[in-house]
């Protein structure tokens, strides 16, 4: 790969890392002050709001600076969030702002691999992107699980934390030292973007008008819907990201109903999907080609099979292997047609504009997503029911497309 590409990887997943850890020690502050269980996944809600909303002014952004330096700015932002909770902002408000960096450096970070990687490498590059984003999902999730375990909370670390935190006047909760650590990880993935060498990609500058910008990024969002290729991996990775991120609440609910668990331990028991999607990624990464790209949908028909057969466990190591393989049959779909939209995105528009749409459109199912899932939860609908229907949705939905690409062929 090319110079700077491992870098950028490791700044990637440091970053990750605090996201979601940060999701899971912001998820025991909200049940330490006994809030309604429909609020967590409004924190997601929350961080994916501006990727949806800011998605016409993204890409221009992305595009009008050097995409590591950006990175690095956008860093500091989920940093000003993150301390935003430990000055008691409501969690839901502070999530916002991390949001709002997280959605500034999406398209830099897959921007900056479309103009650092040739095509017949991108797969490979996805592959390593993928793996170090969920294997931060993994590592991060189990971090966040350990940070509010009593194992942390009752060290003698988090007490000299504490201590520190009461000598500037600040909240001395012992969440708060949680809190601490996950800022420190974005400080370190803030200075290793500010390493990642500069792609010398430029591209001619937009016009600033609100009007404008929405107006160019809505003709964008149809060119890339319109394109065969594009349109298709858009819609199956639009699916895969909204249902993905349900998924996450959904199986940390049910570990803690159906399986007995602690918040803590059910941390641990998600990063299993984590460890499977790593798996399916890399596999993806070595033995699909881009040309290939379609053929890896019928994973998707049953990995959607696969979330009823799970509701029904009460064993914790089976959850464990099916967890995995749910996880493993995710990557195996997603690598190649992320691969493939990219791809196609570069070719149609530039780096910047072709992921906010694809940011646009994936957030947006998040939002939708996470929406009926805490107005299912406020409507105590059950755990069991809610994974049949998003499974049996998934499923139901990939079978379409898988024949509506068949259907031109006929």
């Amino acid at each position: 790969m090319p110079t700077g590409f491992y870098l950028l990887i490791a700044a990637q997943f440091l970053s990750a890392l605090a996201d979601n850890a940060l999701l899971i020690v912001t998820m025991a502050v909200l049940q330490a002050h006994d809030s309604p269980a429909w609020w967590a996944p409004l924190l997601k809600f929350g961080f994916t709001l501006a990727y949806v909303v800011l998605a016409p002014v993204m890409g221009d952004l992305a595009d009008a600076f050097p995409k590591a330096r950006l990175m690095a700015w956008m860093n500091g932002v989920k940093w000003l969030g993150a301390c935003a909770l430990m000055l008691s902002v409501h969690p839901v408000l502070a999530f916002c702002l991390v949001g709002l960096g997280a959605a500034g450096y999406a398209p830099a970070k897959y921007g900056l691999i479309t103009e650092l990687v040739p095509p017949r490498r991108l797969v490979a590059a996805n592959g390593w992107i993928e793996v170090s984003v969920v294997t931060a999902a993994l590592v991060g999730t189990g971090l966040g699980g350990w940070l509010v375990s009593t194992h942390w909370l009752d060290s003698g670390l988090a007490a000299q934390v504490q201590m520190g935190l009461q000598a500037l006047s600040l909240d001395a909760d012992a969440l708060m030292a949680s809190l601490l650590a996950v800022i420190m990880l974005y400080v370190m993935s803030g200075l290793l973007n500010l390493g990642v060498p500069d792609s010398g990609a430029r591209y001619p500058a937009s016009s600033i008008h609100p009007r404008a910008l929405v107006l160019a990024f809505w003709r964008a969002n149809r060119t890339l819907w319109r394109d065969p290729e594009g349109g298709l991996s858009l819609a199956v990775t639009t699916l895969f990201w909204g249902v993905a991120a349900t998924l996450q609440f959904i199986v940390l609910r049910w570990a803690e109903e159906r399986l007995s668990l602690s918040l803590s331990q059910a941390a641990y028991l998600q990063a299993a999907v984590a460890v499977g999607v790593v798996c399916g990624a890399m596999l993806a990464a070595r033995f699909v080609p881009l040309a290939q790209a379609r053929r890896v949908m019928l994973a998707g028909v049953v990995l959607g099979l696969m979330m009823p057969v799970a509701a029904s466990v009460q064993s914790v190591p089976l959850a464990v292997v099916l967890l995995i393989w749910t996880g493993v049959l995710g990557g195996l779909m997603v690598v190649p047609l992320n691969a493939l939209l990219q791809h196609r995105g570069h070719v149609l528009l530039t780096a910047g504009r072709s992921v906010a749409v694809q940011g646009f459109n994936e957030n947006a199912s998040i939002l939708v997503m996470l929406s009926l899932y805490a107005g299912l939860l406020a409507a105590q609908v059950s755990i069991i029911d809610l994974m049949w229907g998003f499974g049996l949705l998934i499923a139901v939905v990939m079978c379409a497309l898988m024949r509506a690409v068949k259907a031109p062929a006929a």
